[in-house]
């Protein structure tokens, strides 16, 4: 989806404007014309205003050593450590920040995680009982085709639940599950089980709100091994299947085509994400940083 072509300018007293412009979709805007290793106090806040009202950034053409990643990802708040991978690997080399997201291979052994193939619908970690706040992806090397990152708004899709539905969820917690990432990959040191009453696993609320912008959202997490507490199996799986059928819909997802040095900047409470999977013998290597969450959903 193209971005849109209007601008909407945010003004701080004395400072110099940044662009943000809007996809026009659901979510998401590029801030044009920054320089991430650069931006002032006043132009940091308008960047953070602008993710808060759009909810995914996007920041073409940035130089970032991944030192330069993690400062900036720091003017969010705390970064949390990279989880293992499925190598056993945690970070890259005195950066427990870093985590490579690659299919890259060196001597036969991969550099990073989640391979070429698709990567489902999610939101980064919320297996966790304080899951991370957000995530930026930084992208040093693209295939040709393939490898798109999709996001949807939570916001919207909890939006257009019918009332009847939202009265059914209203009180209701979800089980995370911990088993599997988003590549379908088990997690390190975790017992398989694809039983979603028997797996590991955060349990929040199905329905938050933002605690910056008050906004009311659908917190689901990941499809896989979810459950409904206090339901029966089949009625649980019922009503997540439910659920599940906005998520794809058009009106409230955007896909972005990467480019080399491009930083996109996500809410992990108010989105969830994906991946086109993409030719394996083609490279592509992302460094992601996440800035950690202040408290469980609510």
């Amino acid at each position: 989806m193209a971005l849109g072509v209007e601008s909407d300018v945010a003004r701080d007293f004395g400072a110099k404007p940044i662009d943000v412009i809007s996809t026009k979709a659901a979510l998401g805007a590029e801030v044009r014309d920054v320089d991430l290793k650069e931006l002032n106090e006043f132009e940091f806040a308008a960047l953070k205003r602008a993710w808060h009202d759009h909810q995914v950034i996007l920041v073409r053409g940035q130089t970032l050593s991944d030192q330069d990643l993690i400062a900036f990802s720091r003017r969010f708040g705390d970064l949390d450590w990279a989880p293992i991978q499925e190598t056993g690997r945690r970070f890259v080399e005195g950066l427990p920040e870093i985590y490579v997201v690659s299919n890259v291979t060196v001597n036969g052994q991969p550099i990073g995680s989640l391979g070429a193939g698709e990567a489902v619908w999610h939101t980064d970690m919320s297996y966790l009982d304080v899951p991370p706040m957000a995530s930026m992806l930084f992208a040093l090397e693209v295939p040709p085709a393939g490898g798109n990152t999709s996001f949807c708004s939570m916001y919207s899709i909890y939006e257009a639940l019918p009332d009847e539905l939202k009265g059914r969820i209203a009180n209701l917690k979800i089980k995370h599950d911990g088993t599997y990432n988003s590549g379908g990959y088990l997690r390190q040191g975790v017992t398989p089980t694809d039983d979603p009453r028997a797996s590991p696993g955060a349990v929040h609320p199905l329905v938050c709100t933002h605690p910056d912008t008050g906004r009311r959202m659908l917190y689901l997490g990941r499809r896989r091994n979810a459950y409904l507490m206090g339901l029966e199996l089949a009625d649980s799986e019922a009503l997540l299947d439910e659920l599940w059928s906005f998520v794809e819909r058009p009106e409230f997802t955007w896909e972005h085509v990467w480019r080399v040095g491009d930083l996109v900047l996500w809410d992990n409470r108010c989105t969830m994400h994906r991946r086109d999977p993409f030719d394996s013998s083609a490279r592509r290597i992302m460094h992601r940083t996440q800035i950690k969450g202040g408290a469980a959903p609510v």
